[in-house]
């Protein structure tokens, strides 16, 4: 079942019209939230990045756009596909009506919510190899508008296949100016001794929820070094450690990259204290 403008329809009868703008010009933004037994993690810092995002892309939004009436349609979609106290992966998009090409002639949005299963109600440690390279045919473009969760996303469409042809578990991306950015599908973590390091968002990652907690959750560790600073590829084979989060997942680590091989127990830390955050947060 999907959600589309607040009404639940069958997946076929969910249709959008050819010349929606988000398929025409990547004029759209995405939450991707985690939701278990009924509680949305982290829902209000979901809910407020989706808002700025709305804001800087100029799009007008409407005066039930509350964090209420989004929760709202969330678990009447979750409902709607089967039971509330199972594990789900939720996917809101945002996209402009109709109108006008490259100058859109009204701001005015319509939304889907989509709904799908997840195996695990918790975050959990995977041991499997997790082996990453450098994605180096196309970059990231460092600012704002990179920092945002758009559709246009056909960078990390390039990469996974490259990752795929290649062997590879996931792609590390980089900047104009030659920097890891982020993972293909999260922001990245490097340790090294007891300094932790995570691009800084002017150099074009994702203003990530996961980051975000894990970076609240760093500031209450003193035995660590935590730094938001640029990081060059030569640092990746000099790490001890180096972790992908996001909000599906939580904390994927990362076991090789090229030559390297890595640890994972800075990741086992925080996973434990991730869980245990997301239960009360």
């Amino acid at each position: 079942m999907i959600n589309l403008n607040g009404t639940i329809l069958e997946k076929h009868k969910a249709a959008i019209s050819i010349s929606n703008r988000g398929l025409n010009y990547g004029d759209a933004i995405f939450e991707t939230l985690r939701v278990s037994a009924g509680k949305i993690y982290f829902w209000e810092d979901h809910y407020f990045r989706l808002m700025a995002s709305m804001r800087i892309l100029r799009m007008e939004i409407p005066m039930n756009f509350t964090q209420e009436y989004l929760e709202t349609q969330i678990l009447a979609t979750i409902e709607a596909n089967g039971a509330i106290t199972a594990a789900y992966r939720i996917k809101i998009l945002v996209w402009r009506q109709e109108g006008g090409l490259y100058s859109p002639t009204i701001n005015e949005i319509d939304f889907s919510v989509q709904c799908s299963d997840l195996q695990n109600s918790f975050y959990l440690v995977s041991q499997d190899h997790y082996e990453v390279e450098l994605f180096k045919d196309h970059y990231i473009t460092s600012g704002l508008l990179s920092t945002l969760k758009t559709n246009n996303k056909i960078i990390n469409v390039l990469g996974s296949i490259f990752a795929k042809e290649n062997g590879y578990e996931n792609c590390l991306l980089l900047n104009e100016k030659k920097q890891i950015v982020e993972a293909l599908n999260g922001n990245i973590f490097l340790v090294k001794g007891d300094v932790i390091k995570t691009p800084p968002l002017k150099d074009g990652c994702l203003k990530g929820i996961m980051r975000k907690q894990i970076l609240a959750i760093l500031a209450d560790l003193h035995d660590y070094d935590v730094q938001e600073v640029s990081i060059s590829p030569f640092e990746l084979q000099k790490a001890d450690e180096m972790f992908v989060t996001n909000v599906i997942t939580g904390i994927q680590s990362i076991t090789k990259y090229r030559k390297k091989q890595y640890t994972n127990t800075i990741a086992k830390e925080l996973l434990g204290k991730l869980n245990a955050k997301a239960r009360l947060g």
